[in-house]
């Protein structure tokens, strides 16, 4: 079954960090979540995707890494295939909640256990933990109970626990959830800083807006548009039709 409106992604030569080709997804009491999806994602990109809910945004990202197994299809990270149930160090994913992902006594003792479990030297992982601590700005929580740390400071940490695996491809499940304005802004300068390629899902649509340069608009399985977020989130008919707002910045013409 074809995208039913997609839009043509901009070409780019080379291989991509990921494609995703033909890929369907059933859940054992929710059939057709995704269907006939394709997708690439070029080396360097941050792309959003956007769509309302049960859209298939975060079991896309959960076919990637490897942790579901699709119907059919076909995925590639970095030229290889993901087979469900392999650790692929080369994508990390940042969970929509954060407590899903923290677990240890300290922020550090949390950010090492990935490295850790690489089987990295010892001062790898110290390197490591340090360098993604400083990277998002969370070094003086090093010391902190997980479970003590506000909201914002979760989501940092979450960030450089797997950061600290040096993954080249970053899924972040709705970053911005829960986060007050302090905590966004850090997050949107963080992300437009990154040199890591990503995908972003998100209803915040004015971040989307801030740190992506493509976005693709899912809804009922399919991708139904890709292209310039400003462009494709412009189109009034378009968003209204999948139950989406258009951005406020978008309306009133002002810089986001």
């Amino acid at each position: 079954m074809a995208q039913r409106g997609a839009r043509t992604e901009t070409p780019c030569s080379g291989e991509p960090a990921l494609a995703v080709s033909a890929l369907s997804f059933d859940y054992p009491d929710h059939p057709h979540v995704l269907q006939d999806v394709a997708l690439k994602v070029w080396e360097g990109e941050r792309v959003g995707v956007i769509g309302p809910n049960g859209a298939g945004k975060t079991t896309l990202f959960l076919l990637i890494c490897g942790v579901l197994r699709p119907a059919s299809g076909e995925i590639r990270l970095f030229g290889r295939p993901v087979v469900p149930g392999e650790f692929r160090p080369e994508a990390g994913m940042v969970f929509q909640n954060p407590d899903d992902q923290l677990f240890s006594p300290s922020v550090e003792e949390d950010v090492a256990f990935g490295p850790r479990n690489l089987g990295l030297p010892r001062e790898e992982v110290r390197a490591r933990v340090k360098e993604a601590l400083t990277v998002t700005g969370v070094a003086a929580l090093a010391d902190r109970p997980p479970h003590h740390l506000s909201c914002g400071e979760k989501r940092l940490v979450t960030i450089a626990g797997v950061l600290a695996m040096r993954p080249k491809l970053l899924l972040y499940d709705e970053p911005t959830s829960n986060l007050d304005h302090r905590y966004r802004r850090r997050l949107i300068d963080f992300l437009q800083d990154s040199q890591e390629t990503m995908l972003i899902a998100s209803h915040d649509l004015e971040f989307i807006l801030e740190v992506c340069e493509r976005v693709i608009l899912m809804d009922e399985g399919h991708i139904v548009a890709n292209g310039n977020p400003r462009k494709v989130m412009s189109d009034a008919a378009l968003m209204e039709a999948h139950g989406l707002e258009r951005p406020h910045s978008v309306i009133s013409g002002t810089p986001y």
